[in-house]
């Protein structure tokens, strides 16, 4: 059985789900769990998560996101992507300058409001469920935010355009509320995924890769293990007292484990003594413990 992450490069025509039923016949096993949906057209990194490691798909849909996105500018759809039914269509009489400047306008925080073909649910029901009924339905504005924003191409009224961004935007509502503040509407034509936290397009395999791989015996070569996730955090090993408190998932003491300074609320790897990662442990000094936060027993 498999513990860790496989960054998976996920192609066109997939869903996200179908990622995952594919990689549970590829690494014959069950308990998988993918990290934050990506839309069928769109392609890109998408972190899968086996065994152990699926305590940490919240942790890594949390996490910042990268994306090169095409926005064409003139054109308003039902999907605000150009897979969706042409609702408008208009003149660009907004200039370069303008059309940069608005772009840029976008960085920080902002207020989307999702679109109705989308995933979220309403009173129980997926967005893109009643869209496709002819109903909609009002959506509150939430928070994101962009951290970047820039344009890597132009070819006027389409732009190629990357974005840093903060869990929950939807880049096609970004591409149709920067069409909207030219005044001409705007669709996403195309969206790539090159990043969610560490993970980076470079590095992604595609599950025809994975499943030579498999095939070959190695599959394990593209896990990436679950406490390369917390590399910033110091490391701690337990000594042999600490062996059944830790295997416990119980508190442990400060003479139960190799280090010699804790600050209070500092958070730690905590390794048995063979030296296979365990969990994530902080310290309590008004208790003089280190308390067990998420374990990773293997």
């Amino acid at each position: 059985m498999y513990h860790g992450i496989i960054n998976v490069y996920k192609e066109a025509g997939f869903t996200s789900h179908d990622v995952v039923a594919k990689l549970r016949g590829i690494g014959k096993q069950k308990k998988i769990g993918h990290t934050g949906t990506l839309d069928p057209d769109a392609v890109g990194v998408l972190p899968v998560c086996f065994g152990s490691a699926t305590k940490v798909c919240d942790l890594l849909t949390d996490r910042t996101k990268e994306y090169v996105a095409r926005l064409k500018l003139g054109l308003v759809t039902d999907t605000q992507d150009i897979s969706g039914k042409v609702l408008e269509e208009k003149e660009v009489s907004a200039s370069r300058e303008e059309v940069l400047a608005a772009i840029r306008s976008f960085a920080g925080d902002i207020l989307q409001v999702p679109p109705m073909y989308s995933a979220l649910k309403v009173n129980g029901k997926k967005l893109y469920e009643l869209a496709r009924e002819g109903k909609e339905v009002e959506r509150k504005a939430r928070p994101v935010t962009i951290y970047e924003i820039e344009v890597l191409k132009e070819s006027h009224p389409e732009y190629e355009i990357r974005v840093v961004c903060s869990k929950g935007t939807y880049i096609r509502t970004l591409c149709h509320d920067i069409g909207g503040k030219l005044g001409c509407g705007g669709v996403m034509t195309h969206l790539t995924r090159t990043g969610v936290g560490e993970f980076r397009i470079e590095d992604a395999y595609t599950l025809s890769q994975l499943q030579q791989l498999a095939d070959e015996g190695r599959l394990g070569e593209a896990v990436v293990p679950v406490d390369k996730l917390f590399e910033t955090l110091p490391a701690l090993k337990v000594r042999p007292e600490g062996e059944k408190p830790l295997q416990n998932g119980n508190q442990l003491k400060k003479r139960e484990v190799t280090g010699l300074y804790f600050a209070d609320g500092e958070e730690f790897r905590i390794y048995n003594g063979e030296g296979q990662f365990c969990g994530i442990y902080r310290y309590e000094e008004a208790r003089r413990l280190l308390c067990p936060i998420k374990m990773f027993f293997q």
